[in-house]
């Protein structure tokens, strides 16, 4: 495949990307088109990888000075609405890279290689936006944890983002019973239990009665990663990093409330 191939090929992304970022159809349509336009004149490299970072580059630099207005978005369902204005309170250069993180799953090394800066840069600027999306979003969560330190770690990280905790619960049945008497907005979860019991049972009769955004936080990543069941969207491994947890537990509860059941990102 040639890197023309490449670059087109790449384009629906780009697309999907330019709407998310500027909140309009149209005007990211026209994002795109001038950044294909500007990647021509500048010379395209000739590496694939290299190809696809140019072309973000090319359409983020024409997005680094603009903002996203409600008013621009276009019959777009409600839930596309919300997120669009939830974007729009963020300034451009942490939009970008937490869309770039978040919706389109670069790296930090990549992500900072289309914006041009370093991957401490990218680091601040994702924990930014985290923290201001979390302030829109705050939530009572749910933590499903049977090791104390752990739970009371999470409990921290939770409280730092601006939320609250529902209840901390050790095994099945306190936390179905947690629900039951405080319907949280998040549910971080642990997969083997004090009791012997499971946090993939627990959130699954949960979610049954309950459809909450869920973050399963394990050291068995393997047991939910087996095709025989439903597998989880948003999984971390432990040891965790803190910051990677806040991180998670924003974009859970931008994309996972934003979006409607089946669609999260």
């Amino acid at each position: 495949m040639t890197i023309a191939d490449q670059l087109a090929a790449g384009i629906p992304r780009l697309r999907r990307f330019a709407r998310a970022l500027s909140g309009s159809q149209t005007i990211g349509d026209k994002w795109v088109a001038a950044a294909l336009t500007n990647l021509a004149e500048g010379g395209v490299p000739r590496d694939d990888a290299d190809a696809e970072i140019a072309l973000f580059r090319a359409l983020c630099s024409l997005a680094e000075g603009a903002r996203v207005s409600p008013s621009t978005i276009e019959g777009v369902p409600v839930w596309e609405a919300n997120t669009t204005t939830r974007l729009g309170a963020l300034a451009p250069r942490e939009r970008i890279v937490f869309l770039l993180r978040s919706l389109e799953g670069f790296d930090v090394h990549a992500t900072a290689a289309i914006v041009n800066a370093d991957s401490a840069e990218v680091e601040a600027l994702m924990q930014k936006a985290s923290e201001q999306i979390a302030e829109q979003l705050a939530a009572r969560v749910l933590i499903i944890e049977d090791e104390p330190l752990i739970a009371m770690d999470l409990e921290r990280i939770v409280e730092e983002l601006g939320h609250k905790i529902s209840a901390i619960a050790h095994t099945h049945s306190p936390a179905l019973a947690a629900v039951a008497s405080d319907r949280p907005g998040l549910v971080l979860a642990d997969v083997h239990l004090a009791d012997g019991s499971s946090g993939i049972d627990a959130v699954e009769d949960i979610l049954v009665n309950c459809p909450v955004p869920t973050v399963f936080i394990t050291a068995f990543p393997h047991l939910l990663l087996t095709g025989e069941r439903t597998e989880p969207t948003f999984l971390i491994a432990k040891p965790y990093d803190p910051d990677a947890v806040k991180a998670m537990i924003s974009q859970v509860l931008f994309f996972g409330t934003a979006l409607p059941q089946g669609q999260a990102a």
